[in-house]
């Protein structure tokens, strides 16, 4: 009698579900496409409605290319030869408007103007400007959306870091891939929703840290999953020895039924959060090994990404394992590349991050192509603020560096309903934004819009008041969609 009145209940919730939403049959269909087990019973109305994207989504997937340290724009995409021209001036009072700077350059009684010293030509229909640096990235230039016009108030790695992953430049805030997770799920259960890579170039490096993929306040089982290069990709994850499958089953199901008896005394949810951590483990030991074996890949795929791929812990085996991750259906990859802090002999360092990072990141998107997984996986390539057109500390023509500098820089994305071309622009100086500006709560918000999500009702109700990734602010770009 207590499993028919359960199953009572289950049936109210959905008709109920149907009838709130106005589904008809299509919309359930495509709900059952986007959510397999979406009408299997095992989940309340309250989770299922959570998992359903506001409206019809542009893209599945994300792959986000992070590049810790800031790339240099002005030696990458955004070409300016006036500053060659006016090589070692100092930057003109009037454009610079007392802007704040970082302790590492405010003692400079002069700000000499650095041009870039590599060359740059146009490629695609749109003749996006791109430097020779990046000739990888040139072939797969109509793929790509450039937008010139980002910008951010924080000019310090840690708090800008900070608010790209997490919408707020302190930290304990959910990241962008658990706020994912909680509002979309999982494709595939077995497999996490949100998956976390790292790789360090040749460059100045920045450190990035656990909070970067913290779920925040959002219950534990939406935190990033970090994979390591090691023999063991996810660490814990493999029995010990003597213990067997049979074992392990055994062992979770009486954990199970005690943290339950806990969960009906207390009423924690992040008892249930645990027991779904446990049980995704478990998922996890046998589509874990199979989905990092790079080995099996072809040669042709070796050769698109470039030797470095069948590397564990190189930039290109990460996207190429991003890929596999994604292919088998984890909600969000996130690679993070330290090494582009370019302070000091910019044009040196630069030069060799471009040759860890150009191939492998192009090689995605054609991979992803081929693949017929474009369309529906949004690449974005960039870091968290831009470098000033100033040097900072010795100047030559082919030896500079160059400091932070938040009001303008440039990130790329690629696939997933984003309409490929070049959006924004700085002015001659590469200094400031001119045209169509793009803070990071309009990313965010664009982000979440392409995936299918409302930014403004994507909340979390912690501490008395409701939270979301845009905070109180964020603007959609619908110009850069498909």
């Amino acid at each position: 009698m207590e499993k028919e009145l359960y199953q009572h209940h289950l049936n109210m919730n959905r008709r109920r579900f149907l009838s709130r939403m106005s589904l008809g049959i299509g919309s359930v269909a495509l709900g059952s496409l986007l959510i397999p087990d979406l009408f299997s019973g095992k989940e309340t109305e309250e989770a299922v409605l959570q998992r359903l994207p506001h409206f019809a989504p542009k893209a599945k997937r994300i792959i986000y290319l992070f590049q810790n340290g800031a790339p240099s724009q002005l030696d990458l995409f955004d070409y300016k030869p006036m500053l060659n021209e006016r090589f070692g001036e100092d930057l003109p009072a009037s454009i610079r408007m007392g802007q704040r700077l970082t302790g590492m350059t405010a003692d400079q009684s002069k700000f000499p103007l650095a041009g870039s010293t590599f060359k740059f030509s146009q490629y695609g229909q749109a003749r996006a400007w791109i430097s020779e640096l990046l000739p990888h990235t040139a072939k797969v230039a109509d793929e790509i959306c450039f937008v010139k016009s980002m910008f951010t108030e924080a000019i310090n790695h840690d708090p800008a870091l900070t608010f790209f992953q997490t919408g707020a430049q302190v930290g304990n805030r959910p990241s962008m891939g658990a706020w994912l997770s909680y509002g979309l799920g999982s494709e595939n259960m077995n497999l996490p929703a949100y998956c976390v890579l790292l790789s360090k170039g040749r460059g100045n490096g920045q450190g990035v840290y656990s909070k970067l993929w913290t779920n925040g306040f959002l219950d534990s089982v939406h935190q990033g999953v970090q994979f390591s290069s090691g023999e063991n990709p996810v660490l814990y994850l493999n029995n010990q020895e003597a213990i067997t499958k049979m074992d392990r089953r055994s062992m979770l199901d009486q954990l199970a039924a005690l943290n339950n008896e806990n969960f009906k005394a207390f009423g924690d949810p992040e008892i249930n959060a645990k027991v779904q951590q446990y049980e995704m483990a478990y998922r996890m030991q046998t589509a874990v090994p199979e989905v990092t074996d790079l080995s099996k890949e072809p040669e042709s795929i070796v050769k698109l990404y470039g030797p470095d791929c069948l590397v564990p812990g190189t930039y290109a085996a990460n996207c190429l394992l991003a890929r596999k991750l994604s292919e088998n259906g984890v909600r969000f990859v996130q690679l993070y590349h330290q090494g582009w802090d370019g302070h000091g002999n910019l044009p040196g360092e630069i030069r060799g991050q471009a040759m860890d990072t150009d191939q492998a990141s192009a090689a995605l998107i054609t991979d992803l192509k081929q693949r017929g997984l474009l369309d529906e996986t949004l690449v974005i390539w960039g870091g968290e603020f831009g470098r000033t057109n100033y040097c900072q500390g010795p100047l030559a023509r082919d030896n500079y560096g160059r400091d932070h500098h938040p009001r303008c820089f440039t990130i790329w994305m690629a696939g997933g309903g984003v309409k490929p071309g070049v959006y924004g622009e700085t002015d001659e100086f590469g200094y400031n934004i001119v045209q169509n500006p793009v803070h990071v709560n309009d990313f965010h918000a664009t982000v979440l819009h392409l995936m299918g999500l409302d930014h403004e009702r994507l909340t979390f109700k912690h501490l008395g008041r409701r939270y979301r990734l845009t905070d109180v602010a964020g603007t959609v770009v619908k110009d850069i969609i498909a």
